[in-house]
């Protein structure tokens, strides 16, 4: 029997993960460019070793067992804890961190985020004198691979606090903790829009609570976990429409779905277009946004100091909150 730490491998961690996330293993085998007995084999070879059942082999899907379910917990905190040694490691070398990670509000413009992003993959650093294996050459690219992942109200700060993402762009409350540290990107505006075809487009403004609350509203889903989830602009026993971005909220609004609020900016050309008819109502909403980062004994890493000194240029946090685009 193989020992149990010669199986309890991040591979093999990442190959649990896999076949849960995809259902099946032949799933998983094309994500992880493997034929799927191999898979099979692999997993036998863990199951020996930990003298435990992690998959239901009588169900018609790949379903983990509560043995199975816990090594996937722990499994993916472990490869989470591993990645962060990683990073450390190389930052400690080198002082650029081995990955970053973006977490950005959905309400962040994306046009302007991808330009900073082109903007840090193609700067030119001095290469590394003691990196290993290496020639000696001229400038390079930063090492750090970026990471962005799209959150939802609470969810942008869960990423943040969680140790899931090392910078958040687009929060919109005060920070959690004192180990977070917090600057205003600015303030943004959300506007009450529908269908010209939408009943409330024939009513006279502003628009009471009590007429809004007789039609569907679309909301947009908080992407939270662990924090309590927000829920903004939905009256109790409303019947609601609930999506994952804000794109889709616009493209449901455009086609009489339903009600809301967008921010203006998102809205400005559907309502120059006469696709969108924007109303006053009993609610002015304005809400102030922020971008915050983790703070300890060390000081950031190069990567996240050079996102935080772009984050300081006002046209850079104006771009952020006023140039989408559909």
């Amino acid at each position: 029997m193989a020992d149990k730490r010669s199986v309890l491998t991040p591979d093999a961690l990442a190959m649990v993960d896999a076949i849960a996330r995809t259902g099946s293993f032949a799933g998983a085998a094309r994500e992880l460019g493997k034929v799927p007995s191999a898979l099979t084999y692999s997993v036998r070879q863990l199951e020996d070793a930990m003298d435990v059942l992690l998959f239901d082999r009588s169900a018609r899907h790949a379903q983990l067992t509560a043995a199975g379910q816990e090594l996937l917990l722990e499994g993916r905190r472990l490869l989470i804890e591993i990645d962060a040694v990683a990073n450390r490691v190389k930052r400690i070398a080198t002082g650029w961190e081995a990955e970053l990670t973006i977490a950005a509000d959905d309400v962040i413009a994306r046009a302007p985020l991808f330009d900073l992003i082109q903007s840090f993959q193609t700067q030119q650093i001095e290469p590394c004198p003691h990196a290993p294996g290496k020639p000696a050459g001229g400038p390079e690219h930063p090492p750090t691979r970026l990471r962005l992942r799209t959150e939802v109200l609470s969810g942008t700060w869960e990423a943040l606090v969680s140790g899931q993402a090392d910078l958040a762009i687009g929060t919109n409350s005060s920070p959690p903790g004192s180990h977070i540290s917090c600057e205003v990107i600015g303030e943004l505006s959300f506007v009450f829009v529908i269908a010209p075809s939408h009943p409330l487009a024939a009513l006279d403004e502003p628009l009471t609570a009590q007429q809004i609350a007789q039609h569907r509203i679309i909301a947009v889903a908080d992407t939270a976990r662990q924090l309590t989830q927000m829920t903004l602009g939905v009256v109790p026993g409303q019947d609601v429409l609930t999506l994952p971005t804000l794109q889709s909220k616009l493209e449901a609004t455009l086609r009489g779905l339903g009600c809301g609020w967008l921010p203006e900016p998102m809205v400005r050309e559907p309502l120059e277009r006469g696709l969108l008819v924007r109303k006053s109502t009993f609610d002015d909403r304005r809400i102030t946004l922020h971008y915050a980062w983790r703070v300890g004994a060390q000081p950031p890493g190069k990567a996240l100091s050079w996102w935080l000194q772009q984050l300081k240029s006002e046209a850079t946090r104006r771009a952020l909150l006023e140039h989408h685009r559909l």
